[in-house]
């Protein structure tokens, strides 16, 4: 933050008791008892940012008290719900971060809409709708949080068949820079709910609720093909023309990893149709799986399935990404999965769109990749015995750049990179502009200044900040 003009003072001792007595969560200080955990998110190589509080946000008056006590004192204010963000930007040194994890609950209607607090775990959330038979398009990592994942889009499993996660969102309740709590809809506020529809956690607001429609839960057929490593390339080629015939039940994903090249996904249909899809792509690769497996789960059970940290959610790691989106067939699959592999601890994970996402406009929502073949996003350990994380954004980095004109400039907001060329560009397309107005409109003072938000970054100097 620049803090060369308006003079603002850092809170006193006596301003920060005084916040304390309007919150009915609790505050966590420097110095103070559960200050350490509090301040912690999900990637460990941000455990040394010190933010200057913690809000436990338990209602939506202590959201709209510590976004006023921001604004006030020229401090900087992030919401944090499942804290995945890749670049930590939920830990804000020196700021307040509100941390939404109170907001959990979940109230299924009798008409399958579902109310969920921002605070609230897609593995909850899917446990919960499955009990009432019901299914919210959503990721496959039980323990991320709905609200990033519905803010940047929201990629699932069976997205093909119903659309994103933001597709399905009917209501938001969100408290903007003036502290004022707004619930937008399609017919109130509009723009707004346009905007949170893709344009990106932390832009506009802090949301504390959802209201979502779902579709009635079926069962899944699940399938995992493994394949040699020499067969990456006609595996890859074979995929991206095979999948724009596939029917919008089949959706599909590949995986490159050191010592791993598979295909997988899920079809909402019977498995001896699926089959007969897969016999398809088998023989347009030219090459045998080395394992194959189908099997028939219930909803809740498949995605579970993916989930390989399913069994461990409370789990701290230490790793980072980058993303592109592949716009069209790549003309050479090769030369494509050369570049994704070169780096030997890079993994790649290759997500099926088309479908159902397509068919909604790239500016009927902020989210505006609705064309995209496929999304790509390229992870890497960022443990200091791996190099830590500059070492780990040096290798994605020579991924992202490598990989020629079918990706274009284009990122996924979910998988943020602080290093992402043109990130707004990257990230919002077409649709970036009317973003930027938005942000203009709604917190014109860039109270939620971030380093790739889209608001107007504050001119803030604090008097007597120790």
């Amino acid at each position: 933050m620049d803090r060369a003009a308006s003079g603002a003072a850092f809170p006193s001792a006596a301003d920060w008791e005084r916040l304390r007595g309007r919150l009915a969560g609790p505050l966590f200080r420097p110095g103070e008892p559960g200050y350490a955990t509090a301040r912690r998110a999900f990637f460990t190589m941000f455990d040394d940012r010190r933010p200057a509080a913690v809000v436990g946000a338990a209602r939506v008056e202590d959201v709209q008290a510590a976004v006023g006590f921001a604004a006030r004192h020229g401090l900087p204010v992030a919401a944090r719900a499942g804290g995945h963000s890749y670049p930590g930007y939920s830990t804000v040194d020196g700021g307040i971060v509100v941390d939404l994890g109170r907001f959990s609950g979940i109230k299924v209607r009798p008409d399958g809409r579902v109310v969920l607090g921002a605070g609230t775990r897609l593995g909850p959330v899917a446990a919960t709708l499955a009990a009432a038979g019901r299914v919210l398009p959503a990721g496959l990592c039980g323990a991320v949080g709905i609200a990033g994942l519905t803010l940047g889009g929201g990629i699932g499993v069976v997205d093909r068949m119903y659309g994103l996660t933001c597709d399905h969102l009917e209501a938001a309740r969100v408290v903007t820079a003036d502290s004022r709590v707004r619930t937008v809809s399609a017919t109130a506020e509009p723009d707004l709910f346009w905007a949170l529809r893709g344009g990106g956690g932390g832009n506009f607001g802090i949301v504390t609720g959802f209201t979502f429609r779902t579709v009635p839960a079926a069962d899944l057929a699940t399938y995992t093909l493994e394949f040699p490593a020499a067969a990456r390339a006609a595996l890859f080629g074979a995929w991206q023309d095979w999948l724009p015939g596939m029917p919008d039940e089949l959706w599909s994903g590949i995986e490159f990893a050191p010592g791993r090249t598979a295909l997988a996904g899920t079809f909402l249909g019977p498995e001896t149709r699926l089959n007969g899809l897969l016999d398809e792509l088998v023989r347009r690769t030219g090459a045998r799986p080395s394992a194959r497996r189908t099997r028939v789960l219930d909803h809740l059970s498949a995605v579970r399935s993916f989930d390989v940290r399913d069994s461990r959610p409370a789990l701290r790691e230490a790793y980072t990404g980058t993303s592109r989106m592949l716009t069209r067939a790549a003309a050479d699959p090769a030369a494509v999965t050369e570049v994704v592999t070169r780096e030997p601890g890079v993994t790649t994970l290759i997500d099926s769109a088309g479908g159902a996402i397509a068919r909604v406009g790239a500016r009927e929502t902020a989210f505006p990749h609705r064309s995209a073949l496929a999304s790509f996003q390229f992870l890497h350990d960022a443990a200091p015995a791996d190099g830590g994380e500059a070492g780990a954004r040096r290798a994605l980095a020579a991924v992202r750049d490598g990989l020629g004109p079918e990706f274009g400039t284009t990122g996924y907001v979910n998988y943020l990179d602080p290093d992402m060329p043109d990130w707004a560009q990257a990230y919002y397309g077409v649709n970036l502009p009317r973003l930027r107005a938005i942000a203009r409109k709604y917190d014109p003072e860039g109270i939620f200044t971030f380093p790739q938000g889209l608001a107007a970054p504050r001119s803030t100097v604090h008097i007597g900040e120790t």
